[in-house]
């Protein structure tokens, strides 16, 4: 392995914007100072979308495999045959194929510690699955992959962090879906998280309920005293400062999110609507829980800009130097826990009540 980390990257829907965001980001020659790209995709869609794109100040070094690398160039390993066919802005199965290629070459890689991280460009959910692809989306899979008990969609940007208790499922199945042992599970792993990934020491991490108003003392829904209370005074229990539940629409209006560390959404779209209004063009998606490291770019194909060069490449950045960040991060974790003597197990005090109890006053619960 380099001394630089060395960072996969999977092409996304050859159709969408993600060679778009993928070339305009390694443009910076700042890059190759921190780590080594390494994308899985296509000679022959690169140059179409650079083409169409007019990007003439940047080209991808073709490699054969992951051991051919050079550390200081953009690498670009082929995973696809020569006939492949680009579509601008079009779902097609040979797309959906593409994508599945390139993340199952760039796993295959990371399985076997060749790879320091991983970022995934977006794909399209509906021709990925078409050809086979048996999962919700990105997370599913890398938890299939690495054998993962648990995993927590964690949306990261410079002023938040916020995790989604039940992923990609219809709304109409988030309360049979919300138990009190699987907001636990969730809202520990982001506690781990944020102590390993992030090197926050203390987290606190604000929980949202699920019924608007916090569901009114049972008035409104009975999920916040039957689940959400039970699971937050488990945590606390376990030794994390676990606060709510807070009432979505006021907690993000009053702008509370940034007295926290973390935030825990009980449904995907309760978090990531507030999440992409604050910060779509820097957020990150980030998988908590997994043996390795996965960022993506917060936003999917765009295939209404494919092809125009209008796309923004801050949010792949964003991904780029977040996995960078985890990288450093985990290390010095990993260090700081080999000496039983350094380790530091969080045990609440009389502190951290007083700290709770004042928040949940000026929060009014």
């Amino acid at each position: 392995m380099s001394a630089k980390p060395v960072i996969g990257i999977t092409q996304g829907d050859i159709n969408g914007i993600g060679y778009e965001i993928i070339m305009k980001g390694l443009m910076d020659p700042r890059i190759y100072e921190m780590c080594t790209p390494v994308v899985y995709g296509s000679p022959k869609v690169a140059a179409y979308h650079r083409k169409a794109l007019n990007i003439n100040r940047f080209s991808f070094t073709s490699v054969r495999g992951i051991d051919s690398i050079q550390h200081n160039k953009p690498n670009l390993i082929n995973v696809l045959d020569d006939n492949v066919r680009v579509e601008f802005g079009k779902t097609t199965n040979d797309a959906g194929e593409a994508s599945i290629r390139s993340l199952d070459a760039a796993v295959s890689d990371l399985q076997i510690g060749k790879l320091d991280a991983l970022i995934t460009a977006p794909i399209n959910k509906n021709n990925v699955q078409q050809v086979g692809f048996a999962f919700a989306g990105h997370t599913e899979y890398l938890k299939s992959k690495f054998n993962s008990q648990d995993v927590l969609m964690l949306m990261v940007a410079d002023n938040i962090k916020l995790g989604v208790a039940t992923g990609h499922i219809p709304l109409s199945q988030v309360s049979e879906s919300l138990t009190i042992e699987r907001l636990c599970n969730k809202i520990e792993l982001m506690h781990k998280s944020l102590i390993a990934d992030f090197g926050i020491t203390r987290p606190n991490i604000a929980v949202l309920s699920l019924n608007p108003h916090a569901g009114e003392q049972g008035s409104m829904g009975m999920e916040e005293i039957e689940i959400i209370i039970p699971a937050i005074n488990r945590c606390r229990d376990n030794g994390i400062i676990a606060i709510g539940p807070f009432s979505s629409d006021g907690f993000f209006g009053a702008a509370n999110y940034l007295k926290f560390d973390g935030v825990m959404a009980m449904y995907h779209d309760q978090g990531l609507i507030p999440f992409k209004t604050l910060s779509f063009d820097r957020g990150v998606n980030y998988t908590a829980g997994l043996p390795i490291i996965r960022t993506s770019p917060a936003h999917g194909t765009a295939f209404d800009i494919t092809g125009r060069n209008v796309a923004s490449e801050s949010s792949f950045l964003q991904a780029l130097f977040l996995s960078l960040d985890i990288v450093k991060n985990r290390k010095l974790y990993q260090e700081l826990t080999k000496n039983p003597l350094q380790k530091q197990t969080f045990i609440p005090d009389q502190t951290d009540d007083l700290y709770i109890d004042q928040i949940e006053e000026d929060e009014g619960i």
